[in-house]
């Protein structure tokens, strides 16, 4: 099985991005083929700063490895080094609904936040359908706020494969059941997210044991002391989940082992547990990101491979449409 996901090298990982996407990247690993792109182009698509996107790029590559993608086992590469990536984008264009694009929850959030809307975001779905297209990926590895992209993309694929014959496979997404969506410790009605959490409610995976434990014993709960799950109660219900993946284990059984604990003690215990969970990924991060060049090979190496297989699907895309010269005739 083929495995596709994509990550933004904008802003500093958090606890629910290693939880939601990173840990599901590593895992694919074992399940199949895994290609994991560091979408530089997509970041392009809001007001940036050139250095800055250079930098986070090399960030998010030494934090993708430091978690455990091993590139002998895997296709790790930055978007922009392949070219396939906006020329199919463009080609899939003539598939994707207008309408389609005006309805997506992402485009209008962000638009509101900036000035000026620009034309790559609202194409940013069209992109990431390309993103995965190229590979004829049969499995996305998502967060929950990534499943209509998914469900697009799916459209796409089989608009194009309806007019044109078929070509594209046509992805489902993977979301975990467990810990999709951690909330902000501070506003817990909130994802926590790298541009719209709190700094207070935001764990990043690079902060100091101290600065973790101080954030969670700090975290919104309710006047309460029980520890169970309840729509009223979204800040503890946020903490059990958080425990509750760490730990590999139910919620059911989270509130089992901390019956009558109290708030505090429960804060404490998740703190501890957070620490230690991200310990491994901090160390070998910081023993990673100083070999820029390494960096850089790793991703160079990644382009070839992905060129390889993305050529192939654009040259079919190609023939398909009409578009360019036509294919070689087979002797």
């Amino acid at each position: 099985m083929r495995i596709f996901s994509g990550i933004q090298p904008t802003g500093r990982k958090h606890l629910g991005n290693y939880i939601g996407a990173i840990r599901q990247y590593v895992q694919a690993q074992e399940r199949g083929e895994a290609i994991l792109c560091i979408v530089d182009l997509h970041a392009t698509t809001v007001p940036y700063d050139p250095a800055a996107l250079r930098r986070s790029v090399l960030d998010t590559a030494a934090m993708l490895l430091a978690a455990g993608l091993d590139p002998a086992r895997c296709v790790l590469f930055r978007q922009g080094d392949v070219a396939e990536h906006p020329e199919l984008c463009w080609l899939l264009c003539s598939v994707t609904a207008h309408g389609d694009l005006n309805r997506m929850h992402q485009f209008k959030e962000k638009s509101a936040r900036h000035e000026l809307v620009s034309a790559g975001l609202f194409l940013y779905p069209v992109l990431q359908a390309a993103d995965v297209l190229a590979y004829r990926a049969e499995e996305v590895p998502v967060g929950a706020d990534q499943r209509q992209h998914v469900e697009l993309m799916r459209d796409i694929a089989l608009r194009f494969n309806e007019r044109f014959g078929e070509t594209l496979v046509v992805p489902r997404h993977r979301i975990p059941e467990v810990g999709a969506r951690i909330m902000d410790l501070q506003e817990p009605e909130r994802k926590m997210s790298t541009t719209d959490s709190t700094e207070q409610g935001t764990i990043y995976v690079l902060d100091q044991p101290s600065a973790i434990v101080k954030k969670l014993k700090s975290a919104v709960t309710d006047s309460g002391r029980d520890i169970i799950r309840s729509p009223e109660k979204p800040g503890i219900s946020n903490l059990i989940e958080v425990m509750a993946v760490i730990g590999e284990t139910e919620s059911a059984d989270v509130e089992l082992e901390f019956d009558g604990a109290g708030y505090g003690s429960f804060k404490q215990a998740v703190g501890d547990a957070v620490v230690e969970f991200l310990a491994p990924v901090r160390e070998r991060y910081a023993e990673l990101r100083g070999d820029e060049a390494a960096l850089e090979a790793v991703l160079g190496e990644g382009a070839e491979r992905a060129r390889v297989l993305a050529r192939e699907t654009l040259a079919d895309v190609r023939g398909r449409m009409g578009v360019g010269p036509p294919p070689a005739a087979v002797p």
